[in-house]
């Protein structure tokens, strides 16, 4: 397990599967991330249960409050290449109760130390729908900075929106 201020990260065990299921199914968890298409709970059970094990190239995580053991999200490193030191970063926090309390911010800051410190990754990058501006606040403030915008790259509503890209250095960590 891998400590934070607020939050603990965990691999994700098959138990998870119903809160993974709830969140794919909730509109507003879901609002600025690429769902796919709907699976049932049996489906999600059956994908958590043969999951492969975490190893370099990708790291998925659950979020867990240490206090109460809730999991309230997922983090994940993928596409990690020793050759360039670079991975890709995904994070939702499915408990809307846990929004806008810091958790986000914390997570970011400690996967992101994972990543660093463990993977002895050089650099960490996202994308993020430019409308979701609460994540791009959350991005920034642990140090990550646009270098530039995808456009109309994400479909949400029969809308297209534009996307930053972001970066984070291990030395811009905050």
């Amino acid at each position: 397990m891998v400590l934070g201020e607020l939050v603990r990260l965990r691999p994700l065990e098959p138990s998870d599967a119903e809160a993974m299921w709830r969140w794919h199914n909730d509109p507003d968890v879901m609002r600025w991330m690429s769902d796919g298409y709907p699976s049932s709970l049996a489906q999600t059970r059956k994908r958590m249960e043969e999951r492969p094990r975490n190893a370099y190239g990708e790291v998925l995580f659950g979020v867990e409050v240490p206090a109460d053991a809730k999991l309230i999200g997922v983090v994940r490193l993928r596409d990690a290449e020793p050759e360039t030191g670079c991975a890709e970063l995904d994070l939702y926090l499915g408990e809307k109760d846990y929004w806008g309390r810091g958790y986000a911010t914390d997570t970011m800051r400690t996967i992101c130390r994972y990543g660093f410190q463990k993977m002895r990754l050089h650099k960490i990058r996202l994308t993020v729908v430019t409308e979701n501006q609460a994540a791009h606040r959350v991005y920034q403030k642990v140090g990550f900075v646009d270098e530039g915008r995808l456009r109309q790259e994400f479909r949400r509503d029969g809308q297209w929106y534009d996307m930053f890209t972001m970066g984070l250095l291990e030395d811009e960590l905050r």
